[in-house]
């Protein structure tokens, strides 16, 4: 059995030590500035069970404990010819999100695979290297994406990408439509660390994957809502020693079974939000999610959670920095039932996040709770 590796994600020697776990010469797991968490979840002291294991990612841990995703060097590799198939064709590629989540380490993996150039930048997107002939290809989260186009000189630069690839979380319609504007060639996409990185771009599954909705047959493309299954030769080949978490999420060898809803919508793959999203407030059920969506239209960076509530079970509560009053804020969400009305506004200096970019709702969630 191929030993566990354990590297920091900012070490430089990080790319050439994922070159070495893709030909098995051992098992790499990335380490974030913060490791204590991911190294107790790892337990390095026991052997990686999982065939032709190369990679074990952490998840973010936003919503809970993070978990440890086992790709295999076919996962990976497969990941990566599907992204170039649907871009174009293989490109250098710009690093701009931590390296020890999956959206940074497949940006390497991106480069080993295709032999081309691999280039930094850091998070603020503020020491912009020289792009070289030939494609660019760049990943971002949507908070990056926000903030660049508030900066004319980052925005220019930006333009030099053949595609920008976003994604961790939704992005607002009206933030695309700005960096279009600006002469940004933007792909949303969607996929997690169990389908090594994004699997369906602006609504398209890549070559190779096909998209379920529980419920439906598959092919079939309705817009009646479901949980998202999605199968393909790139999804994760475990839990690392989770094996009752791995047998409900891998349903069949490739085929992952989701925590996330959605529908076709003119032959599109929506996300809808994750499973847990629904909460009761008053008795009635309400999709966060689909709060947040319409929320978003009127404060493109709020983020809507729910906070445990005596009197409500569950209150929806908008964070968002400098939000307006809640009655004016309510009034202007003619689109929402009233029970699914935020019935709070929390006002913070600035979104937490956690270290791959996302926003920290748990802290959010803690936050509220600390000031109710």
């Amino acid at each position: 059995m191929p030993a566990l590796s354990l590297l920091p994600a900012t070490d430089p020697g990080l790319p050439g030590a994922l070159r070495r776990a893709l030909r098995a010469d051992f098992v790499l797991a990335p380490l974030p500035p913060q490791p204590d968490p991911v190294v107790a979840m790892l337990q390095p002291q026991y052997p990686v069970t999982e065939p032709d294991a190369a990679l074990i990612v952490a998840t973010s841990g936003s919503t809970g404990t993070p978990k440890g995703v086992v790709l295999s060097a076919e996962a990976i590799t497969a990941g990566v010819h599907a992204t170039h198939t649907a871009l174009g064709g293989p490109g250098h590629w710009t690093l701009a999100v931590p390296a020890h989540y999956v959206a940074g380490i497949m940006v390497i993996a991106r480069t080993l695979v295709a032999e081309t150039a691999l280039l930094r930048v850091d998070a603020h997107l503020s020491a912009r290297p020289d792009l070289p002939a030939g494609r660019n290809y760049l990943s971002l989260v949507p908070t990056q994406l926000v903030r660049a186009l508030t900066e004319p000189a980052t925005t220019a630069w930006l333009a030099g990408f053949d595609a920008i690839l976003v994604g961790g979380a939704a992005l607002a319609p009206a933030v695309r439509a700005a960096a279009t504007a600006a002469g940004l060639r933007i792909v949303t996409t969607y996929g997690s660390s169990e389908t090594s990185g994004g699997c369906v771009y602006d609504g398209i599954p890549l070559p190779g994957v096909e998209v379920t909705l529980a419920g439906q047959p598959a092919g079939a493309a309705t817009a009646e809502p479901g949980r998202i299954d999605l199968a393909g030769p790139m999804i994760f080949a475990g839990y690392r020693l989770q094996p009752e978490l791995t047998a409900e999420a891998l349903i069949a060898p490739h085929r992952l079974h989701t925590q996330d809803r959605g529908a076709w919508v003119d032959g599109r793959l929506q996300i809808l939000g994750r499973v847990d999203d629904v909460v009761i407030s008053g008795g009635v059920n309400v999709d966060l999610a689909a709060v947040e969506r319409a929320v978003r239209e009127v404060l493109p960076e709020a983020v809507v959670i729910g906070v445990p509530d005596a009197e409500w079970g569950t209150r929806v509560v908008l964070a968002a920095v400098d939000p307006p009053p809640l009655r004016e804020l309510q009034e202007r969400l003619t689109g929402l039932e009233p029970a699914a009305l935020p019935r709070r506004v929390l006002a913070v200096a600035r979104m937490p996040l956690t270290s791959s970019g996302k926003v920290d709702r748990q802290q959010l969630i803690a936050h509220a709770q600390e000031v109710s």
